[in-house]
């Protein structure tokens, strides 16, 4: 069942708590994505990372893990596929109407999903044609 789940919808929804919860409590969205924390390094530097950079780590590794996924010709995957589509499209949607959306954190969770939708049919179409040896003969 967990094939099925588009995981790059876990992001978007971590982004839609923070960005809809900021906006009913009256936060700026845009604050809150952005503020760092810093990590005292051994070389004595600091690095500051804020929660829009973990956020972009994080739903890229998933995006990592989507690719995978879609190597996988099953029924199971078509129907991931068009989860994911799904996600796009409300993301996209998110991004242009939403206030508190318009934010480059969001704007590259959007750019993972389609990514994910292209790459996954792409791969899966690519799958399949070697799984059923659609391939035209002698073109090794």
């Amino acid at each position: 069942m967990l094939r099925l789940f588009p995981l790059l919808l876990i992001p978007i929804v971590i982004y839609n708590f923070i960005a809809l919860g900021g906006h009913v409590a009256g936060h700026d969205v845009q604050a809150m994505v952005t503020s760092t924390f810093s990590v005292k390094m051994f070389s004595g530097e600091e690095w500051k990372i804020s929660f829009s950079d973990f956020l972009t780590f994080f739903a890229l590794a998933l995006l990592f893990i989507e690719v995978i996924k879609a190597t996988r010709t099953t029924s199971k995957e078509l129907i991931n596929h068009g989860l994911s589509m799904l996600v796009f499209v409300g993301a996209l949607v998110e991004f242009i109407v939403v206030p508190g959306f318009a934010t480059s954190a969001f704007f590259f969770l959007v750019m993972f999903a389609l990514f994910d939708v292209v790459a996954g049919y792409t791969i899966s179409i690519v799958a399949a044609e070697h799984d059923l040896g659609l391939g035209r003969a002698g073109t090794d």
